[in-house]
């Protein structure tokens, strides 16, 4: 006759207790959270092979935005990466007339630093706004106060739905609308197929960028972004 083996009740839980014991974590410390790293970003000047392929021609929304000869413009208008002059928050735009310079201000104390050409005598503007409307290859309507000025503008006014989109319309590749306490100013960071203006004062009173800029600074500005525009001497920070 087979041995049968007989456990108690008893013996039986205090042997699954013990077997359960011996699956239970011990260690009762708890880890710290990691803490964040603080961002930073290299400044790293841009090799001439890297020039030619950041200003050469680009294809985007059907439109084909020709190349920039970059080595007529001066080097200190191209774009780069530079230590932050401004000490704004990142992700504020910062306009330094005088030195016809934009900039994106990004976390670890640096910022992206754009070539413009801004606003002739009479014709720029000054303050802080935010970045409320965006728009990429946009309708140049003209204001009537610049058809007051140039009568033949007025084909192109806001009643006659305004210029078309494309390579030769004054916006360029993108636009950037400036307002301030909830009203459109009027003022725009905006692209230019003109990229002689750039580091002059020519415009009506916006803030241009050859395109391949516009469509950078485009893609790295946070909505509602925060802006501030200089017509004097920057404070030194």
């Amino acid at each position: 006759m087979p041995t049968v083996c007989t456990l108690s009740r008893r013996a039986f839980f205090l042997g699954a207790a013990a077997t359960l014991a011996g699956c239970a974590t011990t260690e009762t410390s708890v880890k710290n959270p990691p803490i964040p790293q603080k961002v930073s970003y290299p400044i790293v000047p841009a090799g001439d092979e890297e020039l030619a392929a950041r200003y050469a021609a680009v294809e985007d929304g059907g439109h084909l935005i020709p190349a920039i000869p970059y080595q007529e413009i001066d080097p200190k208008y191209y774009r780069q990466r530079v230590k932050d002059p401004t000490g704004e928050a990142p992700g504020t735009v910062v306009v330094d007339t005088p030195g016809r310079f934009l900039y994106l201000v990004e976390p670890g104390g640096t910022a992206m630093r754009y070539g413009v050409g801004i606003g002739r005598d009479g014709f720029a503007w000054e303050g802080e706004g935010v970045i409320h409307w965006r728009q990429p290859w946009p309708r140049w309507k003209v204001p009537a106060d610049m058809i007051a000025r140039t009568p033949s503008l007025a084909k192109y006014s806001v009643e006659n739905g305004g210029m078309e989109p494309g390579i030769k319309n004054p916006l360029g590749a993108r636009a950037l609308y400036i307002f301030q306490n909830g009203k459109d100013t009027l003022y725009r960071l905006h692209g230019s197929p003109e990229w002689k203006s750039i580091g002059k004062a020519t415009s009506s009173g916006c803030v241009r960028l050859v395109n391949q800029d516009v469509l950078d600074l485009y893609k790295r500005v946070p909505y509602h972004a925060r802006i501030v525009v200089h017509q004097g001497l920057m404070a030194a920070v």
